[in-house]
């Protein structure tokens, strides 16, 4: 196996690779519908790829006001750290924006992995696209 990097992407150039990865994950997998996966928001955030090799395997975004969102790793590489190498990415890039605090809405199911990151559940359990999910935040 190839060294897993991750890059920012760009949401014009990288648009179907991020589609084609947040379909297969959310749409297929988690039957998330495709009117609630693709959001206004999506043109003015910060895209990240992640890679094996020259493949794209994963992605997530940061808006502006330092919302992660998104994470998404392909089936066949899960277990293998590339959501740490996503997570790893954003962080370094929302610190360097000034944006002390990044916050997220993790499926209840992930919060261990965000919490291994350093980040805390500030919400009770909600329903998001029919999924469980709890707000939690990093940072100041």
């Amino acid at each position: 196996m190839n060294k897993i990097h991750v890059r920012v992407a760009d949401w014009q150039k990288d648009n179907a690779d991020i589609r084609r990865i947040r379909e297969a994950v959310f749409i297929v997998e988690q039957c998330v519908p495709p009117e609630l996966e693709w959001d206004a928001e999506d043109p003015s955030a910060m895209h990240f790829l992640a890679f094996e090799g020259d493949f794209p395997i994963g992605t997530a975004r940061l808006l502006p006001h330092g919302e992660i969102g998104r994470l998404s790793v392909l089936k066949d590489w899960r277990g293998l750290k590339v959501g740490d190498a996503l997570m790893d990415a954003i962080i370094t890039q929302a610190e360097a924006k000034g944006l002390k605090q990044q916050r997220l809405s993790a499926q209840v199911q992930a919060t261990r992995f965000y919490e291994r990151l350093g980040f805390t559940i500030v919400s009770g359990e909600f329903l998001e696209a029919g999924i469980p999910h709890v707000d939690m935040v990093r940072g100041a």
